[in-house]
Parts: C-alpha cells; sequence; structure tokens
C-alpha cells in the first residue's frame, strides 16, 4: 500500500481545541464555521478556511448574551447552544437554541455583519439544536429542532415546523418528524441539521451521548417524514470515541466532506474532517465505510499556507484580540485602553474572589488540545490589600498562579486551587515575597491535561505546587484565564498589567 505525501494529507483533529458543536457552509471558494459558546461573551464564534483544514477566527456574531440581566454571572450549561449556520437570499443566518428561553435568530448581509439582534423565534423551555431549511424549488421554509431533557422533561425526538421565508415567524404548532424512541436502541437523539439532496430531505443528527455516541442520517420524501434512518458514522475500531454532530459541506468541485467533534474531557470538543461520498444504494458513506480517519487526503481545494486560531496577545493599546472572551457580560471598565502595550485589568471587587468559578470578570480562551507551555508577564499595580491578579486552569476545579498585595502592603507570589467539589479556594504553595511586583507566569500543559505551574521573580523558572489536573467546565472545556480581583470596599481597587501572552507548543 503506497501512502501519500504529507504535503498533500492533513491529520485530525483539524480544530485541537474545543469548538464545540460545529457547524459549516461553502459561499463561493470560502468555508465558514460557527459553533456553541455557552455562557461566554462574545458568542458564537465565526471561523474562515478556504481548505478545510486550516482555520482562522475572524469575529463572533453576538455580541453579548440576552436578556442580558441573565448573563450577569458564569453559566456554562446555558446561553447559546449548537447552532447552525446557513447562507441564503444573500445572507447569513444564525440559528441556536437557549436552553432556557428558546430558539433565537440573526442574520447579516456579510460574514463579519452587521449582525441583526437576536430574535426569538419559538418561546420555551428545552428547545435546542434549531436548523432551517429553504426549499428553493417550493417556494418552503422550515425548521428542525431537538429537545433538552434537563430544561423541558423531553428528548431523543426532532421536531419540525414550516417557517415563514425570512425566518421570524413559525406557521404551525410543530410535529414531531423522528421519535428516537420507536427505533430500537437509539437514544439521545439531538443536534439536527437539515438538508436537500437527490429528491430527498436529509436530517444528519447524531444519537448515543456525547462520549460513546455515533452519527446518524435520515431521509423522507417529505419534510414532515416519514423517515428512514442509518448510522453513517461510529468509533468502531478506532480511537475517535463519539464521532457526532456536525455538518455536510461540498466544495466548488462536488467533493463532499462532514465536520464534526469528538468529547476529549478538559480539551472539550474537537473537531474533525471526514471524507463523505454517497453510496449506490443514495446513502451517505462517511469517514473510511463508516468509521473516522486519523489521515486523509486533503479536499481538492487550492493548496493554503498552514493556519490556526491565533492564541498569542501583546495586548497593544489594551485592546485584546478575538480569541478571549469572558465568562459573562462584561461591564465598562473591566479592561481599559491606553497608549502602551499590555492588557490593563481592573481589579474588579468581589465578595467571590475566592471562587473564580463565580466571576464573570475573567477573560479566557480555549485550552490547548496539545502538550503546550502558556506563558504571561504579570505586574500588580493596585495597592489595595487583598488585591490580586493571575493566570488560571478554569473548569470544575480550578488552580491560578499571581501576585496579591498584603495587609502589610508588601506583594506575595500565590499558587491556589479549589477542587471541584471546594466551595472556595486554598494554597497549592505557600506565599513568597515578589520584591520587584512583578512576575513572569508558565503553566507547561502535559498528556491528559496535567498542569504544571512555574513562577520566575528575576530568578529564573521555578516550579510550584504539585501537578494539577484540568478538569472540564460542565459542557465546555477547560478554560485558560486572565483575572485582577479585589475584595468588598469603596471606591478604585487599582488594576493590574498583564503582557506577552504566548501559548508555544512543548
Amino acid at each position: 500500500m503506497t501512502h501519500p505525501s504529507p504535503s498533500t494529507t492533513y491529520t485530525n483533529p483539524v480544530l485541537n481545541a474545543d469548538w464545540s458543536d460545529p457547524d459549516v457552509v461553502r459561499v463561493g471558494d470560502d468555508f465558514y464555521l460557527t459553533a456553541s459558546s455557552f455562557g461566554r461573551v462574545p458568542g458564537l464564534p465565526l471561523l474562515h478556511s478556504r481548505d478545510l483544514v486550516n482555520w482562522t477566527l475572524i469575529g463572533h456574531a453576538l455580541e453579548r448574551l440576552q436578556p442580558a440581566g441573565e448573563f450577569t454571572r458564569p453559566r456554562h450549561d446555558c446561553g447559546v447552544w449548537a447552532p447552525s449556520l446557513r447562507y441564503h437570499d444573500e445572507r447569513f443566518w444564525i440559528f441556536w437554541g437557549d436552553p432556557d428561553q428558546g430558539i433565537f435568530q440573526i442574520n447579516a448581509p456579510g460574514i463579519r455583519g452587521p449582525w441583526s439582534s437576536p430574535h426569538l423565534l419559538k418561546s420555551g423551555k428545552g428547545l435546542i439544536d434549531p436548523c432551517p431549511l429553504w426549499d428553493e424549488e417550493s417556494g418552503e421554509a422550515y425548521l428542525v429542532h431537538a429537545w433538552a431533557k434537563s430544561r423541558s422533561g423531553v428528548k431523543n425526538r426532532l421536531t419540525g415546523h414550516r417557517m415563514d421565508l425570512d425566518g421570524r415567524e413559525l406557521l404551525d404548532e410543530g410535529k414531531v418528524i423522528v421519535d428516537g424512541d420507536r427505533i430500537p436502541g437509539w437514544f439521545t437523539l439531538e443536534g439536527p441539521k437539515l438538508y436537500q439532496h437527490d429528491g430527498w430531505f436529509w436530517i444528519f443528527a447524531p444519537a448515543g451521548g456525547v462520549e460513546t455516541g455515533w452519527q446518524g442520517a435520515f431521509r423522507s420524501r417529505g419534510f414532515f417524514g416519514p423517515y428512514e434512518e442509518r448510522v453513517v458514522l461510529e468509533q468502531q475500531d478506532t480511537d475517535v470515541n463519539g464521532p457526532h454532530q456536525g455538518g455536510w459541506v461540498r466544495t466548488p468541485s462536488g467533493q463532499d466532506w462532514f465536520l464534526h467533534f469528538q468529547q476529549k474531557g478538559a480539551y472539550g470538543r474537537v473537531v474533525h474532517l471526514q471524507p463523505m461520498r454517497w453510496g449506490e444504494d443514495g446513502w451517505p458513506v462517511l469517514g473510511h465505510e463508516g468509521a473516522p480517519v486519523a489521515v486523509h487526503e486533503k479536499p481538492d481545494l487550492p493548496p493554503q499556507p498552514e493556519a490556526a486560531p491565533a492564541t498569542d496577545d501583546d495586548f497593544p493599546g489594551g485592546r485584546f484580540g478575538r480569541q478571549w472572551q469572558w465568562t459573562a457580560n462584561p461591564r465598562p471598565g473591566w479592561a481599559t485602553h491606553h497608549s502602551g502595550d499590555g492588557l490593563r485589568l481592573t481589579c474588579v471587587r468581589s465578595a467571590d474572589a475566592h471562587d473564580l468559578r463565580k466571576l464573570p470578570n475573567v477573560l479566557t480562551q480555549r485550552l490547548p488540545g496539545t502538550p503546550s507551555a502558556v506563558e504571561v508577564e504579570l505586574r500588580l499595580h493596585s495597592a489595595e490589600p487583598g488585591a490580586r491578579a493571575g493566570l488560571a486552569v478554569l473548569g470544575d476545579a480550578f488552580s491560578w498562579i499571581g501576585l496579591q498585595r498584603g495587609a502589610d502592603g508588601t506583594v506575595h507570589l500565590v499558587h491556589r486551587f479549589a477542587e471541584g467539589v471546594a466551595e472556595q479556594e486554598r494554597d497549592a504553595e505557600r506565599p513568597r515575597p515578589a520584591p520587584a511586583e512583578k512576575v513572569r507566569l508558565r503553566i507547561e500543559i502535559g498528556a491528559g491535561a496535567r498542569c504544571r505551574f512555574f513562577h520566575d521573580l528575576g530568578d529564573g523558572p521555578q516550579p510550584s505546587g504539585p501537578v494539577f489536573a484540568a478538569t472540564p467546565w460542565r459542557w465546555v472545556g477547560a478554560l485558560l484565564g486572565l483575572f485582577a480581583l479585589a475584595p468588598v470596599g469603596g471606591g478604585h481597587a487599582g488594576a493590574a498589567t498583564f503582557s506577552h501572552f504566548r501559548i508555544d507548543h512543548l
């Protein structure tokens, strides 16, 4: 057997970080992808590629979560679930479900916006994973969605609606078009994506749960059914657990591809690219005869330079890059602009300073899926006793290293952690003086998201505390975070400056 040269192949995952529940669309020669963002802000990330392998982050479609008052604190199991991205009538459309509010829709004339304000298309609890379809032949529009049992008491079924053409109103009460309870062995049917092909309505939908599930395909001559089903992608003898939930896309030459996620613990849901073809019986065949591929020939698209979503940041003028998200809707003044470089974070006063999981003013980005070293320089300007700032690995459990102002005015290097069941942090290492009020912080992330912390107070990098095993945070992977805090009190509590943020693969 001959193997293609590396330059003509790609290796999965193509997005090796938590880009959960991906959906994809092609417009001309460009491919665009969005993903779940849950309770982080801004939401609905927008990624761009020319070859389906190399992706860059070009922005976000949702500036703030609505209603704003519901997202003043972290709610990582709420917010934006499993969006669908479509292009119709010379506009981009994104539909998503908020499990506590209902199905929302926004649209824009270009991928970079301006995006419309969120429109609540269908209100209700547990309405998730919506996907629209405009039938160009009949002039009809449809919507399919799934159900979250945690909010509605119902799951394992897909509901279909007729929809008006401008995506602002559903035209009927809805009908269950696929009932997973009637299919032997199927459970947790969700994440539907709706298409038309070869005279059929197609629903690509996963089942079986994110850890161990599979990708299904359903087809019917009419939108409301009846549908027949088939498993089209499953783990088989590969090491890709639960390969499912994503989108089908076709290249200009007619090649078919499928992007889906794999649940990887603290790393979240990483994105794989599978070849796809239509079998002689008219059903899609994904991967290698229904099993995920690890390495494959690249799509038949013009060669592109290697690219990935940005991670490093020098924070020019105090501004931070697109890769950063707050853990809730931000307030003015958390990050201040200035004439130099470096991120200047205000030490926000909080009664919850002992528990980073409760704080909205943590600026985060995704944990890298490969062994990496994370570094940042920190200077604590605040003179407020108890003020602190640092670099964190944040999940159901968390650990951080940074600087804290003592009651006597001195600054100490501190390293703290909290287990998933703990209500507040405790020391991972004894505090030590930081004479210059600045430090270079480093976290080395090894296999299994095991994190080793280091500090450099001017005498070279020194290890700190025991190894910390990162954990997911409800529906999201672990996050890297920068923060500045102060105890409850009156007046301005000062600030901290972060500079030269870097992630290097080990």
